[in-house]
């Protein structure tokens, strides 16, 4: 029985789990790169408007 549950566990972390955690990882990634790029179009738009 104890075999049958660890693979059971191995079953549902390899297919369950880290799925999940990679789409997760992949979102966050997304949502920091597309933070980063209104970040600098920001500071610039800010620093060429304060220069006029």
């Amino acid at each position: 029985m104890a075999v049958l549950g660890a693979l059971l566990g191995l079953f549902v972390l390899f297919n369950f789990l880290l799925p999940l955690l990679a789409g997760l990882f992949k979102l966050v990634l997304i949502v920091g790169v597309i933070a980063l790029l209104v970040f600098v179009v920001v500071t610039v738009m800010s620093k060429s408007s304060r220069s006029e």
